[in-house]
């Protein structure tokens, strides 16, 4: 039997300003059950539509018909529960008013699918309400049908309450309602409607991602599945992923995302598990009585407190000991806890969301993890890629840095031309490591903006970075000792193999102390030749416009306007190289060896 037959349909519907009203002069108002009035008419069919809750919307100054219209409801049914919501249309003909009033107020409702049937009464209400009513049911927004009531013109007129001992009778006890009822079951939505929801469905995972136009395929389709979790179950949420790849930042967009759709109403309560040793462990995350330990001189309230009706984050929860873990694990089945020395349990409604770097299927063979705590957190299991696994985000990325370290400082930096070919070629190439994430690009960001003269990143900047990059990521560890110079551009030898090959020649091999060998390996010879020839020539000149000379010799002879170094700096500059940064480079291999 489903919930249609079993009665426990809710009814949705806008109080009837025209159909639903009725005279108050003396014998109009008595002969108001002879009238065909809509939303009465929803309670008329108990056999056929049994209700079993009308949930009327309606505007503040409609207060005297809502009275009289639910004064009519109690009298035709006793045992349904009348649920009366002020919605206030400053225009109800207006689409822009109404649609989103409408859309806020489903987003809101707490729906019970598995529980109950829901219909939308498409009858009362202005036509623009009708239409947003027809586009939330038609996409599927509204979690139900559309419900059409109408006079029945072959029924016999149902007498007055007051010509019959039992009012009920004209609700259909004994006589034929005065009207009918038909459900229409939308069984594919319009495309255009449909459009406006996935339009919706786009905002809530560009609100997942910041508004950053990420290009990584896979990590598109990661955030999309996960906002879809995020706004259809309360259940918990595992995301995994290396330091710094982003699961606390995530774990917040989650909560606002929830909280902008009024599915949480609590705080955002987030902890590092690693930071947790002993009685402050428990009592961090459970709280403690008065006395309970050496130093627990007050009462406290644990962080699973603080999070009723919110969303609790832990970080790198596979580092909570054995006896976190199993009060952990009934108070996510239970929203019941213990403090810490208390004899009394404590309730939390929470949601959780738990982050680790480790992989907690290992933690569990090897007991370090119980085993029931992992079943219960890893419905919605996510892995977060680094930032080396998405390079093709690390532009996207950037341009969000510098946005952010606006707002936060006030001053506007952006990178010059050639400035951020240079930063782009070494973070997409394979000897940006970023070990750090994205932590280590935020840092790097702030580090050259701070830096920046006049609101400009120049190459300069880039150089040092690049340099301070390949420190911290110790690049200079893994290298000879004879090499062993972390802000050295030397030459680097070449194998017999790379000098056989035909992308390696003595000419080009001047390459390599500038360019990455992912960068050359990308270049067809004759732009290796180009790009080492002009390389070369201003090495040998003190300006780019004397390179330009000695480049362009004849060619140059044949040209009224000539403007050879600007062809020198765009050659330069299509590789993320520059004029004065061939000199620098020059400069400090000069005192390096």
């Amino acid at each position: 039997m489903n919930a249609q037959d079993s009665g426990n349909n809710v009814v949705f519907g806008f109080l009837g300003t025209q159909l639903d009203a009725v005279s108050k002069r003396r014998g109009k108002f008595d002969k108001r059950w002879e009238r065909w009035r809509p939303t009465l008419s929803i309670l008329q069919h108990p056999k056929t539509f049994p209700v079993s809750r009308l949930v009327l919307l309606y505007n503040a100054n409609e207060r005297d018909l809502l009275d009289t219209i639910v004064e009519d409801c109690r009298i035709l049914s006793s045992t349904v529960e009348l649920e009366l919501k002020e919605l206030n249309f400053d225009s109800p003909w207006d689409i822009n008013t109404v649609f989103p009033i409408l859309y806020k107020f489903i987003a809101a409702y707490p729906f019970n699918v598995e529980e109950e049937s829901y219909f939308f009464h498409l009858t009362t209400g202005s036509h623009i309400q009708q239409a947003s009513v027809f586009l939330s049911v038609g996409a599927r927004y509204f979690p139900g049908k559309l419900l059409q009531s109408a006079p029945d013109r072959s029924a016999n007129s149902s007498p007055s309450p007051n010509s019959s001992p039992n009012p009920k009778n004209s609700a259909g006890s004994n006589n034929k309602a005065n009207s009918r009822l038909e459900v229409i079951d939308l069984d594919n939505a319009p495309r255009a409607i449909a459009d406006i929801f996935r339009k919706a469905k786009r905002n809530n995972t560009d609100y997942l991602k910041h508004g950053i136009q990420t290009r990584n395929n896979a990590f598109n389709k990661l955030i999309t599945q996960i906002e879809q979790v995020a706004i259809r179950s309360k259940a918990p949420m595992l995301i995994m992923g290396q330091t710094g790849a982003g699961k606390s930042w995530l774990a917040s967009r989650i909560y606002e995302l929830k909280r902008r759709r009024l599915d949480l109403k609590g705080s955002f309560v987030e902890i590092n598990c690693a930071t947790l040793r002993g009685d402050n462990a428990m009592s961090t995350l459970f709280g403690h009585k008065k006395g309970a330990f050496t130093g627990a001189v007050d009462k406290r309230d644990g962080l699973l407190r603080r999070a009723d009706r919110g969303l609790l984050f832990l970080d790198e929860i596979g580092e909570l000991g054995l006896d976190e873990q199993a009060m952990l694990l009934r108070a996510i089945e239970e929203k019941r806890f213990f403090p810490l020395g208390a004899d009394k349990e404590e309730e939390s409604d929470f949601q959780l969301i738990a982050g680790t770097n480790r992989d907690l299927r290992i933690e569990v063979k090897e007991g370090r993890f119980r085993e029931d705590l992992f079943a219960r957190i890893n419905l919605w299991t996510y892995r977060l890629p680094g930032l080396a696994e998405r390079r093709e985000d690390i532009e996207p990325n950037i341009d969000y840095e510098l946005k952010h370290f606006e707002a936060g400082q006030g001053i506007r930096v952006r990178f010059s031309r050639s400035a951020k070919a240079r930063y782009l070629q070494f973070a997409l190439s394979e000897d940006a490591s970023w070990t750090g994430n994205f932590r280590d690009l935020n840092a790097s960001i702030t580090r050259m903006a701070t830096l920046a003269e006049s609101g400009e990143i120049d190459d300069n900047l880039v150089n040092g970075e690049i340099q301070t990059l390949r420190y911290l990521w110790g690049d200079d560890l893994l290298q000879p000792e004879s090499e062993k110079s972390a802000f050295s551009r030397a030459p680097k030898a070449l194998t017999s193999a790379q000098l056989s090959s035909a992308q390696f020649s003595p000419a080009v091999a001047i390459l390599t102390n500038y360019l990455p060998q992912s960068q050359i390996e990308l270049l067809d010879l004759m732009e290796q030749i180009e790009l080492s020839t002009t390389i070369m020539a201003c090495l040998e000149s003190h300006s780019a416009a004397e390179a330009g000379r000695k480049l362009y010799n004849k060619s140059r002879l044949k040209r009224k306007k000539t403007n050879d170094g600007a062809r020198v700096i765009t050659m330069l500059e299509k590789h993320g190289l520059s004029f004065d940064q061939l000199h620098d480079s020059e400069h400090q291999d000069a005192q390096t060896f």
